[in-house]
């Protein structure tokens, strides 16, 4: 496989993102490229999915993400120099507002991204020391065990520490003074206070002191508190003395006012939801192994699991281990293994050259983006076998008591980090069942093997054989147009694709109809557009309007969902015309075919006037 050059990746995909004056924020994590985007109707995303280096796209909680593998820290990096781009909170406009769940989804990836890494390395170590006393290689009590378990344990003990920094950045706080807030909850004497179990109070105030080694919440509360309060501060006071007195009364306010309210209150809420799901595992361990086994890349996937990743840190603190973990592990290694099967069973070559290290990459590492967005999705089959693997999996070792001791990635090399926890040979039984499942499903029931097309079939037809045709009807009835008309320059200069336009006539409310058969792969939540891929692989666009993402949905009413199957005059959607011209928007509905470059040939067929339904374009593939 060619060496993908991330020098020439980064400024082409800046490009094709709308360019620097487009975003808003960005970080990454594992596997992925996370940016919020002002408009991300601006994003040419077939584009980006074709750039070399590039797995997929994927548009979910609130985030424009854009999947590189492991190799994401070069591209970001090199971004990142480009455009001078930065983790810090997006400011949310008038047209940036987000539900509540997925600013707190966001608020979560941009607080543990920047840390995850770190946080898997020392948990490895951890893993691995753990194992390393079990067997008897090596003793507790000695030097180099404390030695080693500091250094695996100095990442999770300080964590406050870490998460001060990106809080800082994130709410927009002095860093050095969030840490030193941090630093004083893990001083010494604070500590032996605590210890010492003797009463204490400030100013004659009770203090209720908890221990803040490993806890997540309370100094993400504290940050976000110091962030209002040294904004007041900076307002108010002479700039004279604002810079050593902001932080001088940020610290003497800010460290008590912790210590008596958000820290016990934080620490008691986080403890008590961690608990809570400990206590769902413990009672249904059966039903609660087979959620997590189940959907977990089905979270992962719409970034829902930074949801739960807090929980699973603040157990390792109390009670010592996640029970939620321990079903994440077969879920992980049964889409590893479906991918393993499309790698034996499929004769496409360039379909196994994806899915041997995309295998490889789920079963030692547990990065499973590649196998996923790569592989198993396209596919569709594979992946609801990995999933029907991890719910069997999660059953059995939810059942077994199976919890990690320590934050790792899911995968062979993190199993050390299972052990002291649980029946661990029912535990690696239900991972190895997981496996073993997902892989017999691909193996024997298969999939759709993407066809190859041989060395020289093209232009190879038999003499009188009639090419493969698709043709694809209008949307709407109207004028078609020559996609070069088209007042917008991403689709008038063809960029992501050949078609026509059709501008309608009138006003009132219109129907808009799919153009050919297949499956709708992309519905935005504002009704205005739609992304179809047909059976014999024709990606198809319908665009409502120009910039009528702007709408957020007004004017429109969409009748398919993504995932839906239509057929050709199948309803799209209703637009009510007065709404568009009322706004100001081109009514043009633009049919674009966006994987163009990839077929013989897409010709418009009509122009002038057509009805809803009419052959507008062929595509001879």
């Amino acid at each position: 496989m060619a060496r993908i050059d991330y020098a020439a990746l980064a400024p082409q995909l800046l490009d094709r993102i709308g360019g620097p004056g487009n975003v808003r924020s960005a970080s990454h994590c594992a596997t992925r490229l996370r940016l919020v985007l002002i408009d991300e109707s601006k994003a040419r995303t077939q584009e980006i999915k074709a750039l070399p280096g590039v797995v997929t796209v994927v548009q979910a909680g609130g985030q424009y993400q854009v999947v590189i593998g492991n190799d994401v820290p070069v591209v970001y990096e090199e971004l990142a120099r480009l455009a001078n781009l930065g983790g810090a909170a997006p400011e949310e406009g008038a047209g940036q507002r987000k539900r509540l769940f997925d600013r707190f989804i966001s608020m979560v990836s941009a607080l543990i991204n920047p840390i995850v890494w770190t946080l898997a390395g020392a948990g490895l170590i951890k893993a691995f020391l753990t194992l390393a006393t079990t067997t008897g290689w090596l003793a507790e009590g000695t030097s180099t065990h404390t030695i080693l378990n500091v250094a695996g344990d100095s990442t999770l003990y300080f964590l406050p520490v870490l998460l001060a920094i990106t809080s800082a950045r994130y709410f927009k706080a002095n860093e050095f003074t969030a840490v030193a807030l941090a630093g004083a909850l893990l001083h010494p004497e604070l500590i032996a206070l605590h210890d010492q179990g003797d009463p204490v109070s400030f100013l004659g105030i009770p203090v209720v002191l908890t221990s803040y080694a490993s806890s997540l919440v309370p100094i993400i509360v504290a940050v976000w508190v110091q962030s209002h309060l040294q904004r007041l501060l900076t307002r108010v006071l002479p700039s004279a003395i604002r810079n050593f007195t902001v932080p001088l009364l940020v610290l003497l306010i800010m460290v008590p006012l912790t210590l008596i309210t958000v820290g016990p209150v934080t620490t008691a809420v986080s403890n008590g939801i961690a608990s809570g799901m400990n206590t769902l595992f413990e009672v249904a361990p059966w039903l609660a192994g087979a959620i997590m086994g189940a959907f977990w890349q089905v979270f992962v996937m719409f970034g829902v699991h930074w949801g739960l990743v807090p929980i699973m840190i603040a157990q390792y603190d109390n009670p010592g281990y996640s029970l939620m973990a321990g079903p994440i592990f077969p879920a992980v290694l049964a889409q590893a293994a479906a991918t393993l099967g499309v790698l034996i069973r499929s004769r496409n070559a360039k379909l196994r050259q994806l899915a041997g290290p995309a295998s490889l990459s789920g079963f030692l590492a547990g990065i499973t983006e590649p196998a996923i967005y790569g592989v198993n999705l396209p596919l569709k089959r594979p992946f609801i076998f990995g999933c029907i693997g991890g719910a069997v999996g999660g059953v059995i070792v939810s059942a077994a008591g199976g919890a990690t001791t320590s934050f790792v990635f899911p995968s062979l090399i993190g199993i050390p980090a299972l052990l002291g926890h649980g029946n661990l040979p029912v535990v690696f039984i239900g991972m190895a069942v997981a496996v073993a499942i997902s892989l017999t499903l691909t193996l024997v029931l298969g999939f759709t093997d993407p066809v190859e097309e041989a060395p020289g079939a093209a232009g190879e037809a038999l003499e009188g054989a009639a090419e493969p045709t698709t043709q694809l009807g209008s949307p709407i009835t109207g004028r078609a147009v020559p996609l070069e008309r088209v007042t917008d320059p991403v689709f008038s200069s063809g960029a992501l694709g050949n078609g026509v336009g059709v501008t309608p006539e009138g006003g009132g409310t219109i129907e808009v109809l799919a153009p050919a058969g297949g499956r709708i792969v992309t519905a935005m939540d504002s009704g205005h557009a739609y992304g179809i891929r047909t059976d014999d692989g024709v990606e198809l666009l319908v665009h409502i309007g120009l910039d009528t993402v702007d709408l957020k949905g007004e004017g429109f009413s969409p009748a398919v969902a993504a995932g839906d199957r239509v057929e050709r005059g199948d309803l799209l959607a209703r637009v009510d015309l007065d709404v568009l011209r009322g706004a100001e928007k081109d009514p043009t509905t633009i049919l674009v075919v966006t994987n163009t470059a990839a077929l013989r040939g897409v010709v418009p067929v009509v122009s002038g006037p057509v009805d809803a339904g009419q052959t507008v374009v062929e595509i001879d593939q």
